[in-house]
């Protein structure tokens, strides 16, 4: 509890009107690779509490007047945020993810965010391999819907299932790199796979 209300990022959240601390990494890795571009279709995974989508949907001008459009998914609820289309769900089960195709309305999707974790159990070999789970569902919802060309951000834990993870979305994009922002906890071992330039299944 201390190391989060001391947090500098949280209290920068705090103070600049941020829904939590991971608004940085967001734009921390989009000041530095442009994933977000105005007019541009988003789908948030695992959104709650809102950080990520409040960035998109300011960046991409999502909104009354605005072209861009920002849909975001989680298990949790998330107080409604001005631009962004929130549905409530489950995300492993195919009825979520059908509601969530029918609100995409047939339009393809630039650019999919996905900062989905397990609820964490302590035990590191089995919290690496609920992540990973999360994480591969993510790329395939991405490979299904995002349009030829389009980019993919996902959270990764570092273990024993990285590098098969990795090779999948080196199949599936035409260039992936790694992002580890500054405002991403020291002692956390998560980071961020960008896939860019998706390939047709």
């Amino acid at each position: 509890m201390h190391e989060h209300v001391t947090d500098p990022y949280v209290q920068r959240a705090k103070a600049e009107g941020w829904r939590s601390r991971a608004a940085f990494k967001l734009m921390e890795i989009d000041d530095k690779d442009r994933l977000l571009r105005s007019g541009m279709v988003v789908v948030d995974l695992g959104s709650a509490p809102g950080g990520w989508s409040q960035v998109a949907a300011k960046r991409v001008g999502s909104g009354v007047g605005g072209a861009g459009r920002v849909l975001a998914l989680d298990l949790l609820e998330m107080a409604p945020l001005a631009g962004v289309t929130f549905l409530q769900g489950d995300f492993r089960e195919d009825a979520v993810l059908s509601k969530l195709t029918l609100l995409l309305d047939g339009r393809p999707v630039d650019l999919v965010i996905s900062d989905l974790s397990p609820n964490i159990s302590g035990i590191a070999i089995s919290d690496q391999a609920r992540s990973m789970h999360l994480a591969e569902l993510a790329l395939d919802f991405a490979s299904r819907h995002l349009q030829p060309g389009g980019t993919f951000l996902v959270k990764t834990f570092e273990g024993a299932d990285s590098e098969a993870f990795r090779k999948a979305m080196n199949a599936a994009f035409e260039k992936v790199v790694v992002r580890k922002p500054r405002s991403s906890r020291d002692r956390s071992k998560e980071m961020y796979l960008l896939g860019r330039g998706s390939r047709p299944l």
